[in-house]
C-alpha cells in the first residue's frame, strides 16, 4: 500500500516562543520521501529532530515575533513493524492519566462489561460501546476536556473518543494509549487520534468513530494521551494557529471489518 500524508500549519507568533510539532510519521515507518520545511517571515528556520521510546518525532524550533509556516509532505511504501512493549509500558498503560481517567470510570466499565473475559471480545465491545454511545460533533469538546467529561457530555471529536476508550480499557485492565494518525479516508481530513489496545502479546487499533480504514492509518505519536500527542505544544511563548490542511491518501482504500484485530502498520 502507497500513502502520501502531509500537513501545513500557518501560525503568528505574538512573542518569542519555543514550539514543538509532532507532524513527521513516526521512525519505524518505510518512507520513500520525505520533507520537512519551517520558515519565519519566508526565511528558513533550523527544527531540532528529537525521538521517543516509541519512535514519535518532535521537531522542536525556537522562534521571534512573526509569521511562521510548516510544510510537511511523506510518503509511505509497505507497512512498518508491528510494535512491541516492554513490562514497564504495560504498568504504565493500564495507570490513569491527565486525560483518561480509568480509575474514575472504573465503576462504569465494570458495570457495562462485566463478563467479558476474552481480550478481543473486549476490545470490540468498548468500541461498539463508545461508538454507540457518542455523538461525534465537531467543535464540541474543548483541548483540555478528558474521558470523564466526554462520558458526562456525550459527544466529542475523535481525540475524545479515543480518551474514553482507552479510559474504559485501562478500567477493565488492558494495557491502552493513544495514538495520533494519518487516515486516509477520514472525513473530513484532520489530524486523527485512535486508541491502541495491547492484548495476546500484540498492539491492536481500536477506533469507535469507524471514519478510516484502520489498515491505512499512519502512525505519528504515541503516549499515554493528548498531552503526549498533540500536533503543536507551546513550550513558552504566544502562538495563534492560523490555518491548517492535513492531507492522507491511499492508492487502496480497503474495507475495514470491525470483527477482525488490525495491527497499526
Amino acid at each position: 500500500m502507497k500513502r502520501d500524508v502531509g500537513a501545513n500549519l500557518e501560525l503568528e507568533i505574538i512573542e518569542p516562543s519555543e514550539l514543538v510539532f509532532s507532524v513527521a510519521v513516526a521512525a519505524g515507518v518505510p518512507r520513500e520521501r520525505e520533507q520537512l520545511t519551517v520558515t519565519l517571515d519566508g526565511e528558513r528556520v533550523d527544527a531540532d529532530e528529537l525521538e521517543d521510546e516509541h519512535g514519535t518525532r518532535l521537531h522542536r524550533v525556537v522562534v521571534g515575533r512573526g509569521a511562521l509556516a510548516l510544510d510537511y509532505s511523506a510518503t509511505v511504501v509497505g507497512q512498518a513493524a508491528p510494535a512491541t512493549a516492554s513490562a514497564a509500558e504495560l504498568v504504565r498503560y493500564r495507570r490513569p492519566s491527565r486525560y483518561a481517567e480509568s480509575d474514575a470510570l472504573f465503576p462504569t466499565a465494570a458495570a457495562e462489561f462485566v463478563g467479558i473475559s476474552d481480550p478481543a471480545e473486549l476490545l470490540t465491545s468498548v468500541s461498539s460501546w463508545v461508538g454507540t454511545r457518542l455523538a461525534y460533533v465537531s467543535g464540541s469538546s474543548l483541548p483540555t476536556d478528558g474521558a470523564m467529561r466526554t462520558f458526562l457530555a456525550r459527544q466529542g471529536v475523535c481525540r475524545d473518543f479515543a480518551h474514553l476508550t482507552v479510559a474504559l480499557l485501562r478500567a477493565r485492565n488492558v494495557p491502552a494509549r493513544l495514538v495520533s494518525v494519518y487516515a486516509p479516508g477520514l472525513h473530513p481530513m484532520d489530524f486523527h487520534a485512535v486508541a491502541e489496545a495491547h492484548i495476546d502479546g500484540a498492539w491492536y487499533v481500536v477506533d469507535a468513530t469507524t471514519l478510516a480504514p484502520r489498515s491505512t492509518l499512519v502512525r505519528i505519536a504515541t503516549g499515554r494521551d493528548a498531552a503526549d500527542t498533540a500536533f503543536l505544544t507551546t513550550i513558552s511563548g504566544a502562538v495563534a494557529l492560523g490555518t491548517m490542511t492535513v492531507t492522507a491518501v491511499a492508492d487502496v482504500l480497503p474495507d475495514d471489518d470491525l470483527t477482525q484485530p488490525v495491527q497499526l502498520r
